[in-house]
């Protein structure tokens, strides 16, 4: 995306958005003042902050394998600092995914894209009962994540390696209902959807899921508006970088605008 329209939708993001003197939601207000805007330094933010910095300074370079849609694939190579600094949501946002888990305890999460596995660990040391399937394209990658998982001794995450859309077909026949889905790892507007569309035959009133990059093209913000606007979803809230989507049949739909 262009710089000057990024800059624009971020502006036009901080005149619209507003604190919690502006919801009169209490489901909302509620979720404000006790995980969005909850300031506490938990327990668990040093050691994956500890495994994050030594990411960011590995000096490893892997083989990236990008699929081209055509009979052979893109490889080039990465090195793991330049993955992790691109791919991994800051710690503002990992730690809001720990505490969006916190407050929620879905029995299972389901990640699309696991990158070097910032955001898994986050959510999956959330509660060591809460089952976690995280899904990633390239072995490589999902080679480090693993090796994280180790370094923090987090046994309650399932890595699938391969096609997203194949093993959240399989996922989704074996799960009926989904309670908390993070679409973490993907900036195009035609896949965003589809898993989107996928997801929403599995869900109910306590599913949540979570968006992410949703300004980062034009393309994204279609995708983004398009969610909002469909008739299963009842609850959005906007952080500009993450959107967190709510199915509760017994709110009135409503998009909010957070400032964060």
């Amino acid at each position: 995306m262009k710089k000057s329209l990024f800059t624009y939708n971020y502006f036009s993001y901080r005149v619209k958005a507003v604190n919690e003197h502006g919801v009169h939601s209490p489901f909302v207000f509620d979720l404000l003042m006790n995980v969005i805007y909850n300031r506490n330094d938990f327990y668990c933010y040093r050691s994956i902050e500890n495994v994050r910095e030594q990411l960011l300074n590995s000096k490893k370079v892997i083989s990236v394998i990008k699929q081209t849609g055509d009979r052979e694939n893109k490889t080039s190579e990465k090195k793991v600092r330049q993955i992790t600094k691109q791919f991994s949501k800051s710690p503002k946002y990992t730690q809001l995914l720990f505490r969006l888990v916190n407050h929620f305890q879905p029995p299972q999460i389901i990640e699309l894209g696991t990158s070097v596995g910032i955001s898994t660990t986050y959510m999956a040391t959330a509660d060591s009962k809460i089952e976690v399937i995280t899904m990633e394209e390239n072995q490589e990658i999902a080679e480090i994540a693993k090796q994280n998982f180790k370094l923090l001794k987090l046994k309650n995450i399932e890595q699938k390696i391969g096609s997203f859309a194949h093993f959240l077909q399989y996922l989704l026949s074996k799960n009926p209902n989904l309670y908390f889905v993070f679409f973490g790892e993907n900036n195009c507007k035609q896949g965003t959807l589809n898993y989107f569309y996928l997801c929403l035959k599995n869900v109910n009133e306590a599913s949540i899921f979570v968006f992410t990059d949703m300004y980062s093209s034009p393309e994204m913000k279609e995708a983004w508006d398009k969610i909002k606007d469909n008739n299963q979803v009842t609850v959005t809230i906007d952080l500009f970088f993450m959107g967190i989507v709510f199915f509760r049949k017994e709110q009135v739909k409503q998009h909010f605008v957070i400032k964060y």
